[in-house]
């Protein structure tokens, strides 16, 4: 399931972001909320990049700036050299954490469904999807719906769903968070095996630190409200891994670190909650 690289030669680095903010309100007067930044980040291409900080800290605003979702008060983004403007880039996929699936269409045809939207070749399509939906261990439920299927299916067939379209990078939004912890963990073994194989760019927004660890060849720990990356660390990993790594004694390393930065942003960021629900109740 390789996907397919621009022609030429291609620069280590996939994304890159220089400067980047984004803030909200300020609207004839009002406040304005400092969401994130600045930020300058480079992103390399193949690696498995995650981001982890405490709620609120801007890192689902960081994915949507970075998808072309919501454009930066200031400074860029760029995809292959290119700049990221208004819109989701040529080679880029991705997936949220909400369930996506559409509800009336069974696991076959939502994993279609966008290369109908695109008027991809009948017969292309039937060999994108057959090899998507094999691959992410869905071949016996290709006609089951939805309500049918387990949270963790549903966000199988989501994920089949964007590798039709053959991203070279994969953006994905806590796309795990609803499961149970055994069950995240097992995802993230699948997740890997994709990454290996397609050989995409991956950026994972996750609340949870042993997913990070696990997962990533860099993690971004951000800081709180506005987001910004405090220290970024080097896993060291080998390519080929999965969960058993979670028992390697430098994990516990890894985990260290971050969580030096967390437990201090995590403290700020719940203060803040709190002086702004005191805010909205002496309003």
């Amino acid at each position: 399931m390789a996907v397919p690289q621009p022609v030429g030669v291609l620069p280590e680095i996939h994304a890159e972001c220089r400067d980047l903010v984004r803030n909200f309100g300020g609207i004839a007067g009002g406040h304005v909320i400092e969401a994130m930044g600045p930020i300058t980040l480079e992103i390399r291409r193949g690696e498995f990049f995650s981001v982890i900080g405490p709620s609120g800290c801007g890192k689902s605003t960081f994915m949507d700036v970075l998808a072309g979702l919501t454009p930066p008060t200031s400074g860029t983004v760029t995809f292959e050299g290119l700049p990221v403007r208004g819109t989701v880039p040529d080679g880029v996929g991705a997936v949220f954490q909400e369930d996506a699936s559409l509800p009336w269409l069974n696991v076959w045809d939502n994993v279609a469904f966008s290369l109908r939207h695109d008027g991809t070749d009948p017969a292309e399509i039937k060999r994108r999807v057959d090899e998507a939906v094999a691959f992410m261990g869905l071949r016996q439920f290709a006609k089951a719906y939805p309500n049918q299927l387990s949270g963790g299916m549903r966000q199988r067939t989501c994920i089949a769903r964007t590798m039709v379209m053959r991203p070279r990078m994969i953006l994905l939004d806590e796309p795990f968070a609803a499961l149970d912890a055994q069950t995240r963990l097992l995802m993230g073994d699948e997740l890997l095996r994709l990454w290996r194989e397609t050989g995409a760019t991956v950026v994972l927004i996750t609340h949870a630190l042993d997913e990070a660890v696990m997962l990533s060849d860099r993690i971004g720990a951000m800081s709180a409200r506005p987001g910004r990356f405090l220290d970024i660390v080097e896993t060291g990993w080998p390519r080929e891994r999965d969960s058993s790594i979670l028992a390697r004694a430098e994990v516990g390393a890894v985990s260290s670190r971050l969580w030096g930065v967390l437990r201090e942003e995590s403290q700020k960021a719940l203060d803040q909650s709190g002086r702004l629900a005191a805010a909205r109740e002496g309003s």
